[in-house]
């Protein structure tokens, strides 16, 4: 288990910064679908250029996370329209390159919405986090579509674009994995979240029964799920190979109304979650997430959150990290100890 560091764009400052704090592991925004260089799709040089711009600071880019959700072009990607069959062509043709380029991961969703906040909320000394509330938000956004969608029709797409890309993944050796609805709630704006439950991501992984279909499991949308145990889910696929990264952070409660907080400061023991993910057998990585903006915080490039709030987090990573592997080192007592 190693901290990993997620971004949009590997300057030289976030990649030599990443190396003094000891994170060797790069995550980057990006992904099929993405526009590239002159709004034209990344090609197999563009990634391996990419890659190789990470290396030569000794950091491994460890995964992709993006791309074609949310944007309107692949709508019928997402929900089984005319130009399916030509969209996904033109998706796994990236896939291809992206495997072949020597990208082990990629994550990315199925939320046509994208993810959804509805205001600004202060947290422990006066930083700010987001904070969301379903009803809010119902009474305060139009149909994206001007109509109520299908889900069953949603399912379909999502059944068919998996048994397409997860060979093509297994051939070139990309993993890749789906983020949870962000956050859990059955609709917004008239469209369906699929992945806002236990059982949806059950339904998931069992579409295609492969290493080559997981989870980008961000704990903090997990967390947020009304009525599950966020420590059963994450025994439950880190002990079936099912977790390609984690997003580890931290929140007040569960939908359909919550905050986001620091990562030390929430409803889930964090200790206790690292635990299960070393218990069951997890080997990845752990990125921080949506870090609240502290005083006088600078933007750190490609996440939401500063500097300051975002290397707190990846210090409070690597403790736990490094705590938790000792207990075994050292024969302390492991499981549900807390």
């Amino acid at each position: 288990m190693e901290p990993a560091l997620a971004i949009s764009t590997p300057t030289d400052e976030v990649l030599q910064t990443a190396a003094q704090f000891g994170i060797n592991n790069i995550v980057v925004y990006s992904g099929p679908g993405s526009p590239g260089r002159d709004g034209q799709r990344q090609s197999y040089s563009d990634y391996v250029a990419l890659r190789m711009r990470i290396e030569s600071f000794g950091l491994k880019l460890v995964a992709i996370e993006g791309g074609f959700s949310p944007h309107r072009k692949y709508d019928d990607v997402i929900f089984g329209g005319p130009k399916q069959d030509e969209l996904i062509e033109e998706l796994l043709a990236e896939v291809h390159d992206m495997g072949n380029a020597g990208i082990p991961i990629w994550g990315y969703n199925w939320m046509p919405n994208s993810w959804g906040r509805a205001y600004p909320t202060y947290i422990r000394g006066g930083a700010l986090a987001t904070g969301y509330d379903w009803d809010w938000e119902q009474e305060r956004r139009p149909l994206t579509f001007g109509r109520e969608v299908d889900e069953d029709s949603m399912w379909a797409a999502l059944e068919y674009w998996i048994k397409a890309v997860t060979p093509v993944a297994e051939k070139v050796g990309i993993r890749c994995g789906i983020h949870p609805e962000d956050p859990p709630v059955p609709q917004r704006a008239g469209v369906p979240g699929l992945f806002r439950s236990f059982d949806a991501f059950k339904r998931l992984v069992e579409i295609v029964p492969s290493d080559y279909n997981a989870i980008e499991f961000c704990q903090g949308t997990f967390s947020e799920m009304p009525g599950e145990d966020i420590y059963e889910m994450i025994e439950y696929f880190a002990s079936r190979n099912k977790v390609l990264y984690v997003h580890f952070r931290n929140v007040t409660g569960k939908a359909p109304k919550f905050n986001e907080e620091f990562i030390n400061n929430g409803y889930v023991d964090m200790k206790r979650a690292m635990r299960t993910y070393r218990d069951a057998g997890y080997k990845g990585t752990f990125i921080d997430d949506h870090c609240p903006i502290m005083l006088n915080d600078a933007e750190f490039p490609g996440n939401l959150g500063g500097y300051r709030s975002r290397l707190f987090a990846q210090g409070y990573i690597q403790g736990l990290i490094e705590s938790v592997t000792k207990e075994v080192e050292y024969g302390g007592s492991v499981g549900s100890r807390r």
